[in-house]
């Protein structure tokens, strides 16, 4: 398929690494950036027949297929309303909308106009969340109970990130967008977010915006996504994960500790990983960043997806209901309470299986715990299921 590229820094060299490696067969033609240099040294880089500095000449080029927004937050909007006015795909960068309201507005536009709009929500594609996600799925540690996401780092890139006009809001509109969909995927996205309680403030930066947050999402179902995130971070990028489940467990380290590293003077001056701080001293580089954070992965679920009329895994409606969760963690932050999430629209299910794991000893007795001690003898908490009365038994 044939791609424009609207913007051309930083998300948008990491889109086109990817999208010219994996499946090979799709080309970004055209580029778009209000920056004509930048665009013209992308077009260079990336073999972009077509460069121009108007949007909406990109997205209506004849020979566009699919449009890419890698754009800052204020601007997903209006590219998506040009896609949907041109009957174009489109794949939009995370958070989908500075808002839920803004999300609910692009998610109609492409289905009102009959095309496709993919979330790339691309740390929902890396290799350890696929595989987590499959475990979980077939049952591999039981009934979610509580998931933590964690991503940390000494700040943005950009200028407009800072700007909470433009940004929509500081770490949990940048970061807590992957966090909390991380959750939903692991919890089930049919399972609904019921309510959110969320710390958050400026410690750092002189802004008007957060750089730190922490926050709890509670479902339906019972559980538990808790996620957190910060622009305060020294050292690099920390990406993790984890999973509780009433059977498993399950941990994840995707960036700071990968497994590789390695000690240098700084005499090459090499780039090390997105977000390092430094190039000397011991480092922990990744071997293929773009493979690790999942854009591959996403970007063939997306094309696939478009190829064969389905739905991909992260969907427009996906990135409204992250939208609906951020929204009501902003509120609980100014609040100091538990706040609904508001979902006007939602599609999963209204009710959800409250999360009970008792465990049958016998006719008489619940299993509480059991466990073998360091005399070898095993020991067994039991609960009278009629009296409540907890007693203990070793074999």
């Amino acid at each position: 398929m044939k791609i424009a590229m609207l913007g051309s820094g930083f998300i948008a060299r990491f889109y086109a690494d990817s999208l010219h490696a994996q499946r090979r067969r799709d080309i970004i033609h055209s580029v778009y950036s209000r920056n004509p240099d930048n665009a013209s040294r992308f077009a260079r880089d990336y073999g972009c027949t077509h460069v121009t500095s108007d949007m909406e000449e990109a997205v209506a080029h004849p020979e566009t297929e699919v449009v890419v927004i890698s754009l800052s937050n204020d601007m997903h909007e209006p590219a998506v309303a040009l896609c949907a006015k041109h009957r174009k795909h489109v794949l939009c960068t995370k958070p989908l909308g500075r808002n839920a309201e803004e999300a609910l507005r692009m998610m109609r536009m492409v289905e009102e106009a009959g095309v496709f709009g993919g979330y790339l929500e691309d740390l929902c594609y890396t290799p350890k969340f696929l595989k987590s996600l499959a475990s979980v799925r077939q049952g591999g540690i039981g009934r979610v109970l509580w998931t933590r996401s964690r991503e940390a780092h000494p700040g943005p890139h950009s200028d407009w990130f800072w700007d909470r006009s433009k940004s929509g809001g500081g770490a949990i509109i940048d970061l807590g967008c992957h966090c909390v969909e991380i959750g939903r995927n692991f919890i089930g996205k049919e399972v609904r977010p019921v309510e959110v309680m969320c710390w958050a403030d400026t410690q750092v930066h002189p802004i008007d915006a957060e750089d730190h947050a922490v926050g709890l999402v509670r479902y339906a179902s019972g559980a538990i996504g808790q996620f957190e995130v910060s622009w305060c971070f020294r050292g690099g990028m920390d990406l993790r994960d984890e999973v509780a489940g009433t059977e498993g467990t399950i941990w994840m380290n995707n960036f700071l500790r990968t497994g590789f590293e390695m000690f240098s003077t700084g005499k090459g001056g090499d780039y090390v990983a997105e977000k390092a701080e430094a190039n000397t001293g011991w480092l922990f580089p990744v071997g293929d960043e773009v493979h690790e954070l999942g854009y591959p992965h996403m970007f063939t679920d997306m094309f696939e997806s478009i190829e064969k009329g389905r739905d991909a895994q992260e969907t427009f409606y996906d990135g409204y209901v992250v939208n609906a969760i951020l929204d009501a963690a902003y509120r609980s932050a100014a609040s100091k309470a538990w706040e609904p999430v508001q979902l006007p629209v939602w599609r999963g299910a209204e009710t959800a299986e409250p999360i009970k794991g008792y465990k049958s000893f016998d006719e008489k007795y619940y299993l509480i715990k059991e466990e073998v001690l360091p005399n070898g003898v095993t020991k067994r908490i039991l609960k009278d299921k009629v009296t409540g009365e907890v007693v203990s038994r070793d074999l």
